[in-house]
C-alpha cells in the first residue's frame, strides 16, 4: 500500500526526484574523497613537511566541502518540493473522495477518523517521502562507497565492518517487528482521541447544562492516557535504539584503533591511512544507521498509507449512471414506490415499504414520533443515501439516473441542524446561488423573515458570520439557512424540522410568505408542531418505520389514532 501510494502521487514530480538523486549522489561522492585527501596530507604533507602540498590538498578539500554544501541544499529543496506537493495532492484526493461519500460511508469511517486520515496520516507519508528521497539515496551510497574506499585503505580490517553492519541490521529488524503493531495501535487511539474531543467541543453546551464536565474530563483522560501509554512504549523502543547504535559504532571504532595500532607497530599501515579507514567506517555505519532509521519510519508511514488507501479505494454507494439524465421531465414531482431503507448491520429497517406521491406545487408534511425515520426519509430525496429497496423518483426521473449535481440543483434543503459557514451573511446566502444579486438576497431574507435583523447588523449583508453561525441566535441561524435555500429558487423545498427554533408568530408569517412567494415549488415539511402543518395538502404519519396514516389534517383526525395522539399531546401541553 505504501509503495503504491508513493508511486501514484510522486509520479508527477519525477523531475524533482531525479534532481534529488543527482545532487545527493554528488554530495556523497564528494564526501567520500575527503578522508583520502586528509590521509594524503597526514602521510605525505606533514611527514615530508611539504607546506605547498598541504595548502594544495587543503584547498581541494575546502572546494569539495563547499560543493557538498550547495548540492546538499539543492537536494533537500527538491525533496521538500516533491514531498509537499505530494501531501497536497493526497489531501485533495482524500477530500474529493470523502465529499463524494454518502452518509453511510461517513458513518462507517467516522468523522474523527476521516479528519485524522486527511491530516496526521498524510503528514506521516509526506515526512517519509521527504526524508526517504534524500536518505534512501544517501544511505546506500555512503555504505557501499565507504566499503569500497575503506577496502582501498586496508583490507585486513574489513571483517570489523561486516560484524558491525550485521549487528546494526539485526537491531533494525527487531525494532521493525516491535514497532509495527505499536504504530497501528497509536493511529487507532489517535482516532478515538479526536472523536471524543470533537464530540465534547460540539456538545459543550449539553455537557455544561447537565454538569457533566468531570465525567467528560475522565472520558477524555482515559483516551488520552491510552495514547500516552502507546507513545511511551514507542519512545522506550527509540531510547533503546540510539544507545544500542552508539554502542555498536563506538565498539567498532575501538576495534579499528586496537587492531589498527597493532598493524602500525608491525609497519603494515600508516597513521593517515588508519585515520581514513576510521572515517570510512564511520561513514559506512552512518549509512547503515540512516537506513535503519528509515526502516523504523516505514512501519508508521505504512500504517498511515493503509488508512489513506482505505479511504481512496472506498467506493461511494452513490453510483453514477454512464448516461445520466440531463433534466427533470416533471419538475417538482416526488414519488416513493415501495421504498425500504436499512443501515448496514442493523437488526430492522428504518423505513419499510413506503409509497406516496407529492405533486408539483403541493405541500407534503411528515410527522411522527422520535426515531420514526423522518430525517432518513428526507435524506433519501436528494440522495444523500441510497434506498435499500424500492424506487425514488424526483422530477419524474429515478434519482439514480441523475448526475448528483443535476439532482441537487432541483432541491433546496434546510437541514434539521442549521449550519452556517464562517464568512459573511452574503457568502452564506450565495451558497445557494453564486451569481445571486443583492436584490435576490434581500428578497430571500424578506421571505425568510430575516431581513430586519440583518439590516440591524453593522454591515448588513457583509456582516461577519462565525463558524457554525455561533454569533447569531438559533432562530436567526435557522432563518438564514431557510433564506440560503430560497436564493437558488429550486423546484423542491425540503424543511427538516426547520421551523422548530421559531416562535409561533414568526413561524406563521414565514410560512405565509413562503407559500405566497413559491406557490409552484413542492414543499416537503418535517415538523414536530402540528400547527405548522395543518394547512398541508397531505400529511404522512410515520410510526415504527411504516406510514400509518396519510391525508389532510381533518382526515387524519378522523382516521389515524397515532396522529390524534400527537395532536392531543400537544394540546394538553399547551393547556398546561
Amino acid at each position: 500500500m505504501l509503495f503504491n501510494l508513493l508511486v501514484r502521487f510522486l509520479k508527477p514530480y519525477t523531475k524533482y526526484l531525479v534532481g534529488v538523486l543527482i545532487l545527493q549522489t554528488l554530495a556523497v561522492v564528494a564526501n567520500l574523497f575527503l578522508p583520502t585527501l586528509n590521509a594524503d596530507i597526514i602521510d605525505k604533507g606533514i611527514a615530508q613537511a611539504d607546506i605547498t602540498y598541504i595548502w594544495q590538498q587543503g584547498g581541494i578539500m575546502l572546494a569539495i566541502s563547499f560543493v557538498q554544501i550547495f548540492v546538499s541544499i539543492g537536494a533537500v529543496y527538491c525533496a521538500a518540493k516533491a514531498a509537499m506537493a505530494m501531501g497536497r495532492d493526497i489531501r485533495d484526493g482524500v477530500y474529493a473522495k470523502v465529499s463524494a461519500f454518502s452518509e453511510r460511508e461517513v458513518q462507517e469511517f467516522g468523522t474523527g477518523s476521516l479528519i485524522t486520515r486527511s491530516t496526521n496520516d498524510v503528514q506521516q507519508v509526506q515526512m517519509l517521502a521527504m526524508m526517504g528521497s534524500t536518505m534512501m539515496v544517501m544511505a546506500p551510497l555512503m555504505a557501499i562507497g565507504g566499503i569500497v574506499m575503506a577496502l582501498r585503505q586496508d583490507v585486513s580490517l574489513s571483517w570489523l565492518i561486516a560484524v558491525s553492519v550485521a549487528a546494526l541490521l539485526v537491531l533494525a529488524g527487531i525494532l521493525i517487528v516491535i514497532l509495527l503493531p505499536l504504530f497501528q495501535a497509536y493511529q487507532d487511539k489517535l482516532d478515538k482521541v479526536n472523536l471524543v474531543l470533537r464530540e465534547q467541543l460540539i456538545g459543550v453546551r449539553v455537557v455544561r447544562a447537565f454538569v457533566k464536565e468531570k465525567l467528560e474530563e475522565a472520558r477524555f483522560r482515559s483516551r488520552n492516557r491510552a495514547i500516552m501509554v502507546v507513545g511511551w512504549k514507542v519512545g522506550t523502543v527509540f531510547t533503546i535504539l540510539f544507545p544500542a547504535v552508539s554502542l555498536i559504532m563506538n565498539v567498532t571504532i575501538v576495534g579499528v584503533l586496537w587492531f589498527g595500532a597493532k598493524e602500525m607497530d608491525a609497519g603494515g599501515v600508516e597513521v593517515g591511512t588508519l585515520m581514513a579507514f576510521m572515517q570510512y567506517v564511520a561513514q559506512i555505519l552512518s549509512g547503515v544507521l540512516i537506513a535503519s532509521f528509515m526502516a523504523v519510519m516505514i512501519p508508521r508511514a505504512s500504517v498511515s498509507a493503509d488508512r489513506i488507501e482505505a479511504v481512496l479505494n472506498s467506493e461511494s454507494s452513490l453510483t453514477i449512471p454512464k448516461s445520466p439524465v440531463a433534466a427533470a421531465s416533471h419538475p417538482g414531482d416526488i414519488r416513493f414506490d415501495n421504498v425500504t431503507f436499512q443501515f448496514p448491520d442493523a437488526e430492522a429497517p428504518v423505513l419499510s415499504h413506503l409509497s406516496f406521491h407529492a405533486r408539483p406545487g403541493s405541500t407534503l408534511a411528515i410527522v411522527g414520533s422520535t426515531a420514526s425515520g423522518k430525517s432518513t426519509l428526507i435524506s433519501l430525496m436528494p440522495r444523500l443515501m441510497d434506498a435499500s429497496g424500492g424506487t425514488i423518483s424526483v422530477g419524474g426521473i429515478d434519482v439514480r439516473d441523475y448526475e448528483l449535481e443535476t439532482l441537487w440543483a432541483q432541491i433546496g434543503l434546510v437541514p434539521q441542524k442549521a449550519f452556517l459557514f464562517s464568512g459573511t451573511v452574503r457568502s452564506n446566502l450565495k451558497f445557494g446561488k453564486e451569481d445571486a444579486t443583492d436584490e435576490e438576497l434581500w428578497h430571500a431574507l424578506e421571505v425568510a423573515q430575516a431581513a430586519d435583523f440583518v439590516r440591524q447588523m453593522d454591515k448588513g449583508l457583509d456582516s461577519a458570520i462565525a463558524q457554525g453561525g455561533t454569533n447569531v441566535s438559533g432562530g436567526q441561524r435557522q432563518r438564514l439557512s431557510i433564506a440560503r435555500a430560497l436564493v437558488r429558487r429550486p423546484s423542491i423545498l425540503i424543511f427538516d424540522d426547520s421551523f422548530s427554533a421559531l416562535d409561533l408568530t414568526t413561524d406563521a408569517r414565514l410560512r405565509e410568505a413562503l407559500w405566497k412567494d413559491r406557490p409552484d415549488a413542492t414543499k416537503v415539511v418535517v415538523a414536530q408542531r402540528v400547527s405548522t402543518i395543518t394547512d398541508a395538502d397531505r400529511i404522512l404519519v410515520l410510526d415504527h418505520s411504516h406510514i400509518v396514516g396519510a391525508g389532510t389534517h381533518e382526515e387524519l383526525l378522523e382516521s389515524c389514532p397515532t396522529y390524534i395522539e400527537i395532536v392531543e399531546s400537544q394540546l394538553a401541553a399547551e393547556v398546561n
